[in-house]
């Protein structure tokens, strides 16, 4: 059975800590980041330090009989709780210094693609639920504006189903705009998106960072 209501189970890791108080934290000592790897293990270390209780992996497998193994960005394990965290980091160019580092951040130009792996790493999330795994966290940290604001009228886009800006839901099969079957996705629950401002580096274009997350957890209509 597939839920259509959006679904938004409380944002915290291994139910110990609230995400957006690990976010704050994170912002105020890591305003950005130089590569989606940087990002994981830097918020990997901030959150031991916040609550020392969780054991914190990276990169961990999860065999899939008859194929390779995948790989979880990060797990956390608490107390009776597990997270699964996914993380995305999409950059338009951005060069300067912040808390006495520099960084020059490349352009990830295809917007379109941002979006179909984020919603792959829901999808991904809700597959490690269903079958008993940790709840999921999928986060998309960037300062892409057209990621958060909502879409311009003009034609649909390849994308159109995979739209993340703030206030969309996503539910159900999702179609890639020219048919492509390879790019189709099927969502159990509905996710509605809720973006939230991490840091400002500077005025200039590039220079605000916001963060999206998605909550999974495998609700009782999802269960096997």
């Amino acid at each position: 059975m597939t839920s259509h209501e959006p679904q938004q189970p409380t944002s915290r890791v291994a139910d110990v800590i609230a995400l957006d108080e690990v976010m704050r934290s994170l912002a105020s000592v890591r305003p950005l980041f130089h590569s989606e790897a940087d990002l994981q293990f830097a918020f990997a270390q901030q959150l031991e330090r916040l609550a020392p209780s969780l054991r914190c992996r990276l990169e961990v497998p999860r065999p899939r009989e008859g194929r390779r193994s995948e790989y979880l960005d990060l797990v956390c394990w608490g107390p009776g709780v597990s997270t699964a965290i996914e993380f995305k980091y999409f950059t338009r160019p951005w060069t300067g210094e912040a808390k006495g580092e520099q960084y020059r951040l490349r352009a990830h130009a295809a917007t379109d693609l941002a979006r179909f792996y984020f919603v792959n790493d829901i999808v991904r999330l809700e597959r490690e639920a269903l079958i008993g795994g940790p709840n999921g966290l999928a986060i998309m940290l960037t300062n892409e504006p057209r990621l958060w604001a909502p879409p311009t009228k003009g034609r649909r886009t390849n994308d159109w189903a995979y739209r993340i800006h703030d206030a969309s839901v996503l539910s159900g099969t999702l179609e890639w705009g020219n048919g492509y079957a390879a790019n189709r996705r099927e969502l159990a629950g509905a996710y509605e998106a809720r973006w939230q401002d991490f840091s400002t580096v500077d005025d200039g274009p590039g220079g605000q960072f916001r963060w999206l997350a998605i909550p999974v957890k495998a609700p009782t209509s999802m269960q096997p």
